[in-house]
C-alpha cells in the first residue's frame, strides 16, 4: 500500500485529492500540509512513500521543498501537482528529479493512477 502526504495550500484541494485517493483499497493517505514548514515536519514523522507536492505554497516555493525531498530521500515518489502548466516549470522540475509533473487542471484525474504505478512523466 502506498502512503501518501499531501502538500497543497488550499485546504479545498487537500480535500478533494485525499477523496480521490480514498477511493483506491492501494493507497492510503497518512498526512496533510498546508505550508512547506509544515511539509517538512510531516515528512520527517511519517515518511511517505510518495509526496504530492503544490509548487505554490506560502511560505516556501514547492520546488525549493523538492529539491530538498530529493536530496534527503532520493527513492519516495514526489509527484508535482500545479495550476499552471507552464512547460518551464515542468522542465525544471522534472530535472530537479520530480517523478512526474500534473496539472490540477487537465490531469486531477490521473492522480490514483500516477501514485500507484510507475507511468510517464
Amino acid at each position: 500500500m502506498k502512503q501518501v502526504l499531501i502538500v497543497d495550500d488550499s485546504s479545498t484541494m487537500r480535500k478533494r485529492i485525499a477523496a480521490l485517493l480514498h477511493e483506491s483499497p492501494l493507497i492510503r493517505v497518512v498526512g496533510e500540509a498546508g505550508n512547506g514548514r509544515t511539509a517538512v515536519e510531516r515528512l520527517e514523522q511519517i515518511r511517505p512513500d510518495t509526496v504530492l507536492l503544490d509548487i505554490h505554497l506560502p511560505d516556501q516555493n514547492g520546488i525549493t521543498l523538492l529539491k530538498r525531498f530529493k536530496a534527503n530521500y532520493p527513492k519516495m515518489k514526489v509527484i508535482m501537482l500545479t495550476t499552471l502548466d507552464d512547460p518551464r516549470y515542468r522542465k525544471a522540475c522534472l530535472d530537479l528529479g520530480a517523478d512526474h509533473f500534473l496539472s490540477k487542471a487537465m490531469e486531477f484525474e490521473c492522480i490514483v493512477d500516477t501514485v500507484t504505478d510507475n507511468t510517464a512523466h
